[in-house]
């Protein structure tokens, strides 16, 4: 018996699969089912204008495969079926193809075929709704594993169980042993070597968190292990070789090397929390499957940072504030690629970046030295009380416009929604993309499921804080006893704990707070569940639970932390 998962969704206007070649004898007492490919340009017409398609198919070579994975899958787990196909004879009897045969399947016209791992899949009404559709007919009439060895994460089960459905047949044996005689080469093979203490995320692209415990024992996290987010392979950047370029500006494009940089401009430094839009989405999955990387609490960080002011090189540049009557946007070009040829891309609003207080920073440095190369070597934008996703790394291209980056990070992706909208009904283009984040904070010590001893009398509690639009931390609350009493916590701004530190000009708190509560274990208590809540200098706090924030993206997750210690008896 083959078994074979699917999701209502793939079904719900037109039939289970899609073959070209394979017909099996109509259902029997046996069970089987029969399977068939329908030509109906209606029931095309209607899946392709279907949102959950447009939306949960979204990405599968161009940088979002995860979409797939979880819109079509998670998002659509509850309502999984499992449907038993009698199959005639123990070997299976699906035509063999020559991969001349499959060569010829380039187009909508002619069908779009791909291999993988021996096997012919058909393709071609997955193309048909996949906005992506340009990119994944690279792969047309070929093998899908150089194309999916950017993106890794295509390499689960789930995805795995999605494109069968599309299989139709074998690739010759000889044609095999011809495509395992070339190894499709590996573009993260010369990514940097990464401390061995970060907490992986995914391996291709790297992405890491600081581990919780550390991430409070510095005011300045070490560049070594500040969390690293890539969406696509680090690129290799000759400094001799890098280039600059500022365009959509009257004067023309503007030009500048790394020296220029340097040389040019005033440097400008400055301390400056980054975190990324999925930090804590672990707790968003405790509700309910979103589609992303499994954060934990630590895809975050504090780092000095000097470069030259975005504003200093846009003036350079040719830029008058009368030009802001027109243009509203700066998008920023990285040089990290897919197979494509597609950089990845962000912008922020104008006023952002030529505002004095602003502090947007094309950074050459982090904590004193280069750029490290996972963080963005030669130049990153370093954009302060914004989303990690808009401070762009290996910066290669700035264009001044009166429209946001058309990228699919800015546009399709990095924005929150509803706990009501779901894979179905998602409307990206109806949500602004994310650029200031709410009020956080967590605790970074102790660890959940860790025990304190009943002998010490005391417990002592650390973790950090942080608002996005350059607003202040003001206090910290925390609870032991899950938030029925309250105490609030000392907080700190430099890694000299004694020494008070002055507060920032208003709108100007670009880092975060380190803060540290000691306070005496209850008497009775024999569990603690330690909570904290931030507040900002607007009053922001905190939410009290993850439901009503839910999202499914997982982003923008910062309700009231919460962690469980035993506290362990005298002896």
């Amino acid at each position: 018996m083959l078994l074979l998962k699917h999701c209502k969704s793939l079904t719900r206007v037109g039939p289970l699969k899609t073959l070209r070649h394979l017909r099996v004898a109509p259902p029997t007492s046996l069970g089987a089912v029969h399977l068939w490919r329908s030509n109906s340009e209606e029931q095309r017409s209607q899946r392709v204008h279907n949102p959950s398609w447009k939306h949960g198919l979204a990405g599968l070579l161009a940088g979002a495969g995860a979409v797939l994975a979880y819109g079509l899958y998670h998002s659509k787990a509850e309502q999984a079926a499992t449907i038993t196909v009698q199959t005639v004879g123990k070997e299976s009897h699906l035509p063999i193809f020559t991969q001349e045969e499959v060569s010829k399947h380039r187009s909508m016209e002619d069908g779009v075929w791909v291999t993988y791992k021996g096997s012919v899949y058909d393709i071609t009404q997955f193309v048909a709704m996949h906005p992506g559709g340009d990119k994944i007919l690279l792969a047309a009439g070929g093998a899908l594993e150089p194309f999916w060895a950017l993106y890794a994460v295509h390499s689960q089960d789930h995805v795995l169980d999605i494109l069968s459905e599309y299989k139709v047949g074998e690739l010759s044996a000889e044609d095999q042993q011809r495509q395992q005689a070339v190894e499709p080469s590996d573009p993260y093979s010369s990514d940097p070597d990464r401390h061995p203490v970060l907490r992986i995320n995914s391996l291709k692209p790297f992405n890491a968190e600081t581990p919780p415990e550390l991430l409070s024992d510095n005011y300045i996290t070490p560049s070594a292990i500040f969390f690293k987010r890539n969406h696509l392979p680090v690129p290799h950047v000759d400094p001799a070789l890098y280039r600059l370029h500022v365009d959509g500006l009257p004067g023309g494009i503007l030009t500048l090397s790394l020296d220029d940089l340097k040389t040019q401009f005033p440097k400008h430094t400055i301390t400056v929390t980054l975190q990324c839009a999925g930090n804590r989405r672990s707790e968003m999955n405790e509700v309910k499957q979103v589609k992303g990387l499994n954060w934990g609490i630590a895809a975050i960080s504090n780092a000095t940072w000097a470069g030259a002011r975005l504003r200093d090189v846009l003036l350079a540049a040719g830029y008058r504030p009368d030009m802001a009557q027109w243009a509203h946007h700066v998008q920023f070009e990285g040089l990290d690629k897919d197979v494509t040829g597609t950089t990845y891309g962000a912008s922020i609003p104008l006023n952002k970046a030529v505002s004095e207080e602003g502090d947007v920073l094309l950074a050459y440095e982090m904590n004193g030295e280069d750029l490290p190369a996972d963080h963005g070597y030669p130049v990153r934008v370093i954009v302060p009380g914004t989303v990690g996703a808009r401070n762009v790394k290996w910066l290669g291209k700035i264009i001044v416009s009166a429209d946001e980056s058309s990228s699919h990070w800015q546009q399709n992706d990095y924005k929150g929604f509803s706990p009501g909208t779901d894979w179905d009904t998602v409307d990206f283009k109806s949500a602004p993309a994310i650029q200031e984040l709410p009020v956080q904070s967590a605790i970074t010590q102790p660890t959940g499921g860790s025990t304190v001893d009943r002998s010490s009398e005391e417990v002592t509690v650390k973790g950090y804080a942080w608002s996005g639009g350059g607003r202040e931390v003001v206090r910290v609350d925390v609870s032991l006893d899950g938030g029925k009493t309250w105490q609030v916590a000392q907080l700190r701004s430099s890694d000299k704990e004694q020494t008070p530190t002055p507060s920032p000009p208003p709108g100007q708190a670009w880092a975060w707070k380190l803060w540290e509560l000691t306070a005496p274990i209850p008497a009775e208590a024999q569990e603690l569940e330690i909570v904290c809540k931030a507040v900002d200098n607007s009053y922001n706090t905190q939410p009290d639970s993850v439901a009503p924030i839910w999202n499914l993206r997982g982003v923008l997750s910062n309700a009231w932390h919460r962690v469980k210690v035993k506290v362990r008896e005298d002896e």
